[in-house]
C-alpha cells in the first residue's frame, strides 16, 4: 500500500487528534464523538472493500503515529513490546545479551558491550554487525530486530555477525542484566569525590546516596556530579537526588498543564545528607529532562556551581496512560518549572516553521537565584562555568550521527595494541590520520549557507541569474565544503574528545572510561580546580 494512499486514510483520525489535543474536560463531547464515529465507520468500510487485502493492524499504526507526529516527539503510543521495554528502562533490570545496539534497516549494529555480560562473554566487540539472529536473516524482518535479542536467562541465541569484512558466528546465553544508574564512582584526589549519574531510573537516588556515603566515609569534602549525556527518567527520583543536598520542604519544581490534577509542586520529602558540601554539576547537549530538573534547581537554590555547556531543555512532562490490550499512551502532560519559576524547554512544537520544525526559543527571560544571580528559561541550563571541550556543534554532531567517529574508532582499535589506559595518548599524528579517514570517506552534510545557495540555484530566481552568478554561486559552494575539513581543525578539541571517549571505550570499556576522565578531562579538571578554590567557589554562587 504506498504512503499516499496511508495519508489520506487517516485525515478523519488526524481531526480527532487535533480535536482532543486542543479541548479541555469541558469540551463539546457530541463533536469527539461524532468524529470518532466518522473514522470507526471509514476504517470499517475500507478494510470491507478496499480491492487488495489490508491489514488493519499496520492501517491503524499509521494512523495513530502520523497523528502523534503532529505534536510532540515524547508523546507515543506503546504497545505491548514498548509497555515492557519502558518498564524495563525504568526499573533497571532486564533479561538479554547486555549490549548497546542500535537498529538500521539490514542490519544492527553493535555499539558497546557490557563488560561481563553475555554479549562481552561471548567476544561480541562495538562494531560487530550483527546479520542474522538463529534462523531470522535481520534484512528480512520488519520489526525491530533487536528484539530477537531479549529473551529469557539462560536461554541461547545464535548470532551471524561481520567484523572488519569477516563473517562469523557465536552462541550467546541470555543473562539477567542490571542497568545502575550510578556506573561509576572514585575519589580525584584525598578531598574531591566524583559521582557518574547515568540515568534516572528507580536506582537512582538509592545508587547516588549510597555512592555520596561512601565518598565522604573516604574523606571526601568536596563533590563532583556528573550527569553529562543523561537523558532523564522518573521525575520523582530526580527530586530524591536533589534532596540529598538540600534540606526537606524545599520547593525543587512545579508541573503546570491545562488539567488542574497535574498542577503540582514538588518539594523534597526527605532529610538531607549534607546541606554544606561543596558540590559541581556537570552538564553538556546531552543532559536532558530530570538531569536539567536537578542541575537548574540546584543553580536556582545556589546549592551548586554548574559547568559544562547548555543541556538540552527539556521542559515536558509525560505519563503513560493505560489504554486496551496491554498498550499505553505516553502522553505530554505538563511543563516543568525550577524552582526560580523558569521552563527550561528549548524547542516549541506547536509553533513550527515552512519545513514542520519545531522553532528554537530565542527570547529568553530573566529569573533570578535564591542569591539574586541571573538566570533563564527557554533554552535548558546555561553552566554558570561554561568549558569549551564540552561544547557541541554542527560538524561535530553530523560526525557522530553519521557514525564517522564510531568507526574512526573501531579501525583504530584493530591496528593499534594498548595494554595500559595510562599508555593511551591521542596525538596531532591520530587527528591528522582522524581527518585524512574524514576526506576518503562519503561523510558530508549540508551547512545553512549551503542550503540558501542551493535554494536560490534551483528557484525561480535561477531564471534570473546570468551565468557569472551562477558560477560565482558554484565557487563559493565549493569553497564552503572545502572549509569543511579546515572547520575539523577548528574544532579539534570538541571533536578529539569524542574520539578520546569512543576510544578507550574500546580497550577498557565504560568503566575505564572514567577512571580516564579522573586525570584527562577537561570538565572534571576545571570543576576540581574550582572546587580547590573556596574564595572563587564562593564568588560563584553569591
Amino acid at each position: 500500500m504506498n504512503k499516499v494512499f496511508k495519508k489520506r486514510i487517516i485525515i478523519p483520525f488526524l481531526a480527532i487528534a487535533f480535536l482532543i489535543a486542543g479541548s479541555s474536560f469541558k469540551s463539546d463531547f457530541f463533536e469527539i464523538a461524532k468524529q470518532i464515529e466518522i473514522f470507526t465507520t471509514l476504517f470499517k468500510e475500507l478494510n470491507m472493500n478496499y480491492v487488495d487485502e489490508t491489514n488493519p493492524a499496520e492501517l491503524m499504526d499509521t494512523a495513530i503515529k502520523n497523528m502523534l507526529e503532529d505534536l510532540d516527539p515524547y508523546t507515543k503510543f506503546l504497545n505491548e513490546q514498548d509497555v515492557e521495554a519502558y518498564r524495563i528502562n525504568n526499573a533497571g533490570e532486564y533479561s538479554g545479551i547486555g549490549a548497546l545496539v542500535r537498529s538500521y534497516k539490514d542490519r544492527l549494529l553493535i555499539i558497546e558491550p557490557h563488560e561481563g555480560y553475555p554479549a562481552d562473554k561471548a567476544g561480541l566487540k562495538a562494531g560487530d554487525e550483527i546479520i542474522q539472529i538463529g534462523d531470522i536473516k535481520v534484512a528480512d524482518f520488519d520489526d525491530n530486530a533487536s528484539e530477537l535479542l531479549k529473551g529469557a536467562n539462560d536461554t541461547e541465541v545464535e548470532i551471524t555477525y561481520k567484523r572488519q569484512g569477516k563473517t562469523s558466528i557465536t552462541t550467546i546465553k541470555r543473562g539477567g542484566i542490571e542497568v545502575d544508574a550510578v556506573p561509576f564512582y572514585e575519589m580525584i584526589d584525598d578531598k574531591t569525590g566524583y559521582i557518574v549519574l547515568a540515568k534516572f531510573n528507580a536506582k537512582a537516588s538509592g545508587q547516588t546516596k549510597s555512592a555520596l556515603l561512601d565518598l565522604k566515609g573516604k574523606g571526601a569534602k568536596k563533590i563532583i556530579l556528573d550527569l553529562r549525556g543523561n537523558p532523564g527518567g522518573l521525575l520523582s527520583e530526580a527530586i530524591n537526588v536533589t534532596n540529598l543536598f538540600v534540606p526537606k520542604g524545599e520547593l525543587i519544581v512545579t508541573t503546570k498543564s491545562k488539567v488542574k490534577k497535574f498542577n503540582r509542586e514538588y518539594k523534597t520529602r526527605n532529610e538531607a545528607i549534607d546541606t554544606e558540601i561543596p558540590l559541581v554539576v556537570l552538564v553538556n547537549g546531552s543532559s536532558a529532562s530530570a538531569s536539567e530538573i536537578v542541575s537548574g534547581s540546584l543553580q536556582d537554590l545556589d546549592r551548586a556551581v554548574i559547568m559544562g555547556a547548555r543541556s538540552f531543555g527539556k521542559g515536558l512532562v509525560q505519563r503513560p496512560l493505560k489504554l486496551t490490550y496491554g498498550t499505553q499512551l505516553k502522553v505530554t502532560i505538563s511543563r516543568y518549572y525550577t524552582s526560580s519559576g523558569r521552563c527550561i524547554q528549548a524547542l516549541d512544537y506547536w509553533n513550527r516553521d515552512d519545513k514542520g520544525n519545531a522553532v528554537r526559543n530565542t527570547q529568553f527571560k530573566d529569573f533570578t537565584t535564591r542569591n539574586g544571580r541571573k538566570v533563564q528559561d527557554g533554552g535548558g541550563v546555561l553552566p554558570d562555568i561554561e568549558v569549551a571541550a564540552v561544547k557541541t556543534n554542527d560538524l561535530t554532531l553530523a560526525l557522530l550521527q553519521n557514525n564517522v567517529i564510531f568507526d574512526y574508532a573501531t579501525d583504530y582499535y584493530y591496528q593499534n595494541n594498548l595494554a595500559d589506559i595510562s599508555d593511551f595518548k591521542f596525538s596531532d599524528t591520530d587527528f591528522n590520520s582522524f581527518k585524512d579517514y574524514v576526506r576518503q570517506s562519503n561523510f558530508s552534510f549540508e551547512t545553512k549557507a549551503e542550503e540558501a545557495i542551493k535554494k536560490a540555484l534551483s528557484g525561480e530566481e535561477n531564471d534570473f541569474l546570468g551565468n557569472e552568478v551562477k558560477e560565482s554561486y558554484k565557487t563559493l559552494l565549493s569553497n564552503i565544503e572545502k572549509g569543511k575539513i579546515n572547520a575539523l581543525d577548528k574544532y579539534q578539541g570538541e571533536i578529539q574528545k569524542n574520539l578520546e571517549d569512543e576510544i578507550v571505550k574500546r580497550y577498557f570499556y565504560r568503566k575505564g572510561l572514567y577512571k580516564y576522565y579522573l586525570s584527562n578531562d577537561d570538565a572534571i579538571l576545571a570543576a576540581t580546580e574550582l572546587l580547590g578554590n573556596e574564595t572563587k567557589y564562593t564568588s560563584v554562587l553569591e
